[in-house]
């Protein structure tokens, strides 16, 4: 039996210290000898660095219990950065009032400040750009089946 994402993200749903702490993402390299395996969590207030620590000390006993103790691996569980694509609701949720840049499954993005998120999609007020205009900005909902991709817009100003 190898260890895949699928194992690997059961094991991590069952570790969750707190219930409102969630998984968003599990990948396993394919090195046949020493297979890193990364697990990125969040809450919806965010994630402590204790709470990734309970998390991996306590996947580690599930590996150790289904796969042995001679298995070698590297496991990392962290929270995702800010240029990590959103992909769950709850994740949404805590970016109310940021700008998302969002890319669409017919290829189109959209980029606009996020104002409220329902139980299938997204409302954003979308910024309009025309040539030699002024911007206009406009509601817009975007249920979550189109969205490709979803990503924070980082402001510096």
């Amino acid at each position: 039996m190898a260890i895949t994402a699928k194992i690997i993200q059961e094991m991590a749903e069952a570790s969750l210290p707190d219930n409102e702490l969630f998984i968003v993402d599990v990948t396993v390299s394919d090195s046949a000898v020493r297979p890193k395996i990364t697990v990125l969590a969040d809450g919806e207030q965010g994630i402590t660095i204790d709470q990734c620590a309970t998390i991996s000390r306590r996947i580690n006993a599930k590996i150790a219990e289904t796969f042995g103790d001679e298995l070698s691996y590297v496991l990392e569980v962290s929270s995702p950065g800010v240029d990590f694509p959103l992909t769950q609701p709850k994740q949404f949720k805590r970016n109310i009032g940021r700008n998302l840049k969002l890319k669409l499954q017919d290829g189109t993005e959209k980029t606009g400040k996020l104002e409220e998120v329902t139980e299938t999609g997204l409302n954003l007020t979308q910024e309009i750009k025309q040539k030699g205009k002024k911007a206009t900005y406009e509601p817009v909902q975007i249920p979550f089946g189109e969205i490709v991709k979803a990503n924070v817009v980082i402001s510096f100003k």
